[in-house]
């Protein structure tokens, strides 16, 4: 798992692994960011943790081959973004091809980017949600395998709107990640189809 901040999404996929819902092993997560709260999430699990940060590798490229040689040593089937705030470079997509999955805090393809839930009261829409898609070279982009909706309240803030986001995103998060490692994912172009059981 890469994350860059609190690791709530994180926490929701350790809980999940623990509960024997998750149909696969957390074996390692990497920061962006030294201070992340979710390392410590990690370290309280049990799980491995590593940093690579912008000031030891300041190229992007460089930085992202030192995260796939971490990965490649840890032999990660999945990579899973849970508030990882970089933009993969090639070097990193082509070594794990329709392997990394990201949550996102919005119906996809609306509101992309930082702010999302925020985006969406400026915007004044109805209905809000999340999704999880495969990552591709474009921001917010790749195939979408699930999401969910979440009503938007007329005295809703960003940040209240987030907060109620965020408990679906760790359900499907969970659901998403539990799938693929069932194998009963494909990707079909833009759409991804999941297998009945």
């Amino acid at each position: 798992m890469l994350i860059s901040g609190r690791g709530t999404n994180l926490q929701a996929l350790i809980d999940a692994e623990h509960r024997g819902e998750l149909d696969g092993s957390i074996v390692l997560v990497i920061s962006n960011k030294q201070a992340a709260q979710g390392l410590q999430r990690a370290h309280t699990a049990g799980i491995e943790t590593r940093t690579v940060t912008k000031s030891e590798f300041p190229i992007r490229e460089e930085h992202d081959s030192r995260i796939v040689q971490i990965l490649q040593e840890f032999n990660v089937d999945l990579v899973v973004l849970a508030g990882y705030m970089r933009i993969l470079t090639e070097t990193f997509l082509s070594a794990f091809n329709n392997r990394i999955i990201n949550v996102h805090p919005s119906l996809l393809p609306s509101f992309k980017g930082v702010k999302a839930q925020w985006q969406a009261v400026d915007h004044g829409v109805r209905y809000s949600g999340c999704t999880t898609h495969f990552v591709n070279a474009e921001m917010d982009d790749g195939p979408i395998i699930l999401q969910t909706i979440v009503p938007v309240q007329e005295k809703d803030t960003g940040e209240v709107l987030a907060d109620r986001i965020l408990k679906e995103e760790h359900r499907i998060l969970v659901e998403s990640v539990s799938l693929f490692c069932q194998d009963r994912l494909r990707i079909d172009g833009r759409r991804v189809m999941i297998r009945e059981e």
